[in-house]
C-alpha cells in the first residue's frame, strides 16, 4: 500500500505561498525585481492547479506558489493542491497561507492523496515534493485518513484474478492482525449450517467459495457495524451481463472496499466505540449450480425472494448480512454497496447517495460531507414505493419491473432486513472515472470520511 505521510515536522523547508487569483498580484509585489520577473514569465496567475518555483542565485528553489484559483473555483473543485504536488520540484515544503482550519485540511489531505499510486503491477514513481504537516491541523488524523482511503483504492484497483471472496478475506485478516481486532470467516457449505442462506446461494456457482466475513473491535462505547458488499466479481449470473457492462465489475466489491477503509481509520484514531464489519464476500458465476431467474430464496430472516434478476445480487448477499446485524443490535447500522445503476443516472459517479429515515442522522451527514469535502446526496426511502418490491409468489422481489426508481426500491428491500432504530444505506460507485486532484482513475472511497467527521455526533462520541 502506498505510504501516504507527511515529511518530518522539523526538516528545512521551502516556503510554498498557497495562493487564490486575487492574492497573487500583493505576493507577487513583495517579491524582489528578479523574483516579479521570474513570475511573469511563468505566467503564474494563480488559477487553479497552477505552480511557480523560485530559484535562488545557486539554482536551488527558494521559494514557490501555488494556486487555488477564484471563489468559485473553491467550491467546484476539491483537492486543488494536490494537483500542485506533481508540478514542483524535488524537496519540502511548508506552507505559507491564511486559509481556515476547514480548508487547511482539506489542501493537507490532498497533497497526501495526491501521491496515491496503485504500483502492484507496474512501477509508478510517486511526486517527489513533500509536506511538512501545516499549523493548525491534527496530522495524525489527516495520515490516517489518507491510509484508509488508499486501502479502499487498492482493494477495489486490484483485479479480481488476485481479489477474490479469499482474498478479501485475507486482505480484512490483516487489518484485523494490525490494530488487535477479532474475525471470523464462515466458508462455503458453513453458510447454510450458520443460517446465511442467501450468501450461499449467489455465491455457489463459482469455484471460489463464498464467505462471511465479521471482524469485531473495541470494548466500550457505541455500537457501530458496517456491512460491504463484497461481490469481487459480477457476471450477472444467468441473467449475463454484456461485456461492456462487465468491465468493471471488479470493483463490485467496491462496498467491502470502503467499509475496510473507514474501519483503518477508526481503529488508528482508536475512536471510543465498538465496531463491528460484516462483508459477504461471493462471486456471481455461472455454472450448473446457479441460482435461476424465478427461484425463490428464504433468506436468515425467514422473509422468501423472487429473484426476478439474478444481476440483482448484491441487495441478496446484504440481506443476510443485514439481518445478523440486526441480531446483535447497534446503535448505528451502515450498509455500503455499489449496488444500483440507478443511483449514478441521479446523481452521477461524484455523489453517494444515502438513505435514512433519521433526520438527525442525516443532517450529520450532511455538514460531515460539506465540511470534509466527501460529497453525499440524501435520497429517501418512498414508502409509497413499498408494494413494488412484493411480488405475487414471494414476500419480496429483488428485481422489481419497469425500471422506475431501482436505487429507492433496492433501499426499501434492504431496510426491511435492518432492524435496527438507526440505519443508514450508502449507494456509492467506487470508481473516478477520469482523473482528477489527488484522485487518480480508479477505485476510490466514497462517503467514508463525510461517515467519519459525522460519527461524534451521531453517537455522542465523546
Amino acid at each position: 500500500m502506498t505510504a501516504l505521510r507527511f515529511a518530518a515536522p522539523d526538516a528545512p523547508a521551502i516556503p510554498l505561498h498557497v495562493l487564490t487569483k486575487a492574492e497573487v498580484e500583493a505576493w507577487r509585489g513583495g517579491l524582489d525585481d528578479r523574483g516579479r520577473t521570474w513570475v511573469d514569465a511563468s505566467g503564474f496567475d494563480g488559477s487553479a492547479g497552477s505552480a511557480v518555483s523560485l530559484p535562488g542565485p545557486d539554482g536551488s528553489v527558494v521559494a514557490a506558489a501555488a494556486g487555488l484559483g477564484t471563489a468559485e473555483d473553491a467550491v467546484r473543485r476539491r483537492f486543488t493542491l494536490g494537483a500542485v504536488r506533481s508540478r514542483l520540484p524535488a524537496g519540502t515544503y511548508r506552507l505559507e497561507t491564511s486559509l481556515p482550519t476547514e480548508a487547511l485540511e482539506e489542501a493537507a489531505l490532498g497533497w497526501l492523496l495526491a501521491a496515491y499510486r496503485f504500483d502492484r503491477y507496474k512501477a509508478a514513481k510517486p511526486p517527489k515534493a513533500e509536506l511538512v504537516a501545516p499549523d493548525g491541523v491534527d496530522a495524525l488524523r489527516i495520515e490516517a485518513i489518507a491510509a484508509g482511503e488508499a486501502l479502499t483504492r487498492d482493494l477495489i484497483n486490484t483485479p479480481a484474478s488476485d481479489m477474490g471472496p479469499e482474498e478479501l478475506a485475507s486482505a480484512a485478516a490483516a487489518l484485523a492482525k494490525e490494530y488487535g481486532a477479532s474475525i471470523d470467516v464462515t466458508i462455503g457449505d458453513e453458510l447454510l449450517s450458520a443460517n446465511l442462506p442467501m450468501i450461499h446461494a449467489v455465491g455457489r456457482a463459482s469455484s471460489r467459495a463464498p464467505r462471511l466475513i465479521d471482524m469485531h473491535w473495541g470494548r466500550s462505547g457505541p455500537r457501530l457495524t458496517l456491512v460491504g458488499k463484497g461481490v469481487c466479481f459480477d457476471t450477472g449470473g444467468l441473467n449475463l451481463k454484456p461485456g461492456g457492462s462487465m468491465g468493471l465489475m471488479k470493483k463490485d466489491m467496491g462496498g467491502s472496499a470502503t467499509v475496510l477503509g473507514l474501519a483503518r481509520m477508526i481503529m488508528s484514531l482508536n475512536l471510543p466505540l465498538r465496531l463491528r464489519v460484516l462483508i459477504p464476500a461471493v462471486e456471481n458465476s455461472v455454472s450448473g449450480s446457479s441460482f435461476r431467474p424465478q427461484d425463490v430464496l428464504t433468506s436468515r430472516k425467514g422473509l422468501s425472494v423472487e429473484v426476478n434478476n439474478t444481476d440483482a445480487e448484491g441487495r441478496l448477499v446484504l440481506a443476510d448480512a443485514l439481518t445478523l446485524a440486526s441480531e446483535d443490535g447497534a446503535d448505528l447500522l451502515v450498509s455500503m454497496a455499489t449496488l444500483t445503476g440507478a443511483a449514478r443516472v441521479a446523481v452521477g459517479p461524484d455523489l453517494a447517495p444515502f438513505f435514512t429515515d433519521d433526520d438527525n442522522v442525516a443532517s450529520a451527514l450532511s455538514a460531515g460531507a460539506t465540511r470534509v469535502r466527501d460529497p453525499v446526496w440524501r435520497l429517501p426511502f418512498w414508502d409509497a414505493y413499498e408494494p413494488m418490491i412484493e411480488p405475487a409468489v414471494a414476500d419480496l422481489d429483488n428485481a422489481p419491473s419497469g425500471g422506475m426508481a431501482g436505487a429507492i426500491t433496492a433501499a426499501l428491500f434492504l431496510r426491511r432486513f435492518a432492524d435496527v432504530e438507526r440505519y443508514v444505506h450508502f449507494d456509492i460507485y467506487g470508481w473516478q472515472p477520469s482523473a482528477a486532484p489527488g484522485r487518480p482513475r480508479g477505485g476510490v472511497g466514497q462517503g467514508a470520511r463525510a461517515l467519519l467527521d459525522a460519527l461524534p455526533r451521531i453517537l455522542g462520541l465523546g
